[in-house]
């Protein structure tokens, strides 16, 4: 189980399920479809975070993240962004919820590069290695995670466009 470079496709849902595989850039006349995909689902559970969708998407490029990870773990964390310490943008529990980031913008980036560098390129290349750092000693969270990375795929592209 690894997170793979951008252009792996995983065409078993189970498959996907258990990795945290980067699926293939969907890109039709409006652009990259994933932002719209990860807009939508956002927006279904009111979050601020919806019109950051395609910052999501170019931090997990930029950094080799799967495209769903990060918002997922706004999920877990604080109801994708709405329940978090005022202004402090952290959507995250970074820190144990005791950090502030300047913006959402911010948070986003440094979220992506701390998993990057001190997550996988440390050997943490699973949902639930990086669990037993992110979030010890939690049992549920990489469950959590999955479950919402899920959730978006589950909707349907015909619903994003």
């Amino acid at each position: 189980m690894a997170f793979l470079p951008a252009g792996v496709i995983s065409a078993d849902s189970r498959v996907a399920d258990e990795s945290a595989q980067l699926r293939t850039s969907v890109v039709g006349e409006t652009g990259d479809l994933r932002v719209s995909q990860l807009k939508a689902f956002l927006e279904k559970y009111n979050s601020p975070l919806a019109p950051y969708a395609g910052k999501f998407i170019a931090e997990a490029d930029k950094n080799g993240l799967d495209w769903r990870l990060v918002a997922s773990i706004t999920g877990v964390e604080s109801t994708f962004g709405k329940q978090i310490p005022y202004n402090s943008y952290n959507a995250y529990g970074w820190v144990n919820g005791d950090y502030s980031f300047p913006s959402w913008n911010a948070s986003i980036e440094v979220v992506s590069k701390t998993l990057r560098q001190n997550y996988l390129d440390k050997g943490a290349v699973s949902i639930d290695q990086i669990a037993r750092r992110y979030a010890p000693p939690s049992t549920t969270w990489a469950w959590k995670v999955k479950y919402f990375m899920r959730k978006i795929d589950s909707l349907p592209l015909a619903y994003t466009i």
